[in-house]
């Protein structure tokens, strides 16, 4: 009986070399060859890579060059005029030239007026003033040779002539009878004068505002 028994236990321990036999056991792997069993399949969890066309953030101007979207360049604008067209500015003759057409404006809107003589000369004295400035300033440059020059010359002159005039007649017509050498200090030869020298005015003022 013992025997037997012994024989069974033997049986017992020699099971997994007899089962390695019969091919019950999976091979082992060798070391270099890599895993050799089977991948679970990942592809139900993840979703195909697709390509997708990416989009600018911002809208194409097809019309950028177009007229409808430029705007136009602000020329009446004196701080763009000055500043960013700086070869359009105006020469220091012609900003002088600009500053006596208020002055010869305001003559001539005293003997439309009738003014007194008081503001007649008054205003003629300050046209005469600014003109002798001028004539100092560009006496030996080329603008005193321009038309525009000599017309703010002669009928700053004119303008003298008839302010002499009316002072005269004003502090000499209480003594003096209009006929002889007195008839130039006569009311109507005043008033003549008057009015060649407002035409003066306005011709002037067109020559001058046309200088460039």
């Amino acid at each position: 009986m013992r025997k037997i028994l012994v024989l069974i236990l033997i049986l017992l321990l020699n099971v997994p070399q007899s089962f390695a036999l019969f091919g019950g056991r999976k091979p082992a792997a060798d070391e270099g060859s890599g895993y050799v069993g089977t991948l679970p399949d990942l592809s139900k969890s993840f979703n195909t890579t697709e390509e997708h066309s990416t989009k600018p953030v911002f809208e194409k101007t097809e019309k950028f060059h177009s007229g409808d979207a430029l705007k136009p360049i602000p020329r009446e604008d004196p701080s763009f005029v000055n500043i960013i067209l700086k070869s359009d500015k105006t020469s220091e003759y012609i900003n002088d030239l600009n500053e006596m057409i208020p002055i010869l404006e305001k003559i001539l809107d005293s003997i439309e007026e009738h003014e007194s003589v008081q503001r007649f000369v008054a205003k003629v004295y300050f046209l005469t003033k600014n003109v002798e400035y001028l004539r100092d300033k560009y006496a030996e440059k080329p603008e005193s040779s321009f038309i525009s020059f000599q017309r703010l010359q002669e009928v700053s002159n004119h303008a003298q002539t008839v302010s002499n005039l009316r002072t005269e007649a004003e502090k000499y017509k209480a003594y003096l009878a209009y006929g002889g050498a007195g008839y130039i200090y006569n009311t109507n030869n005043i008033e003549q004068q008057m009015e060649y020298l407002r035409i003066e005015i306005e011709e002037a003022i067109v020559v001058l505002k046309e200088a460039n």
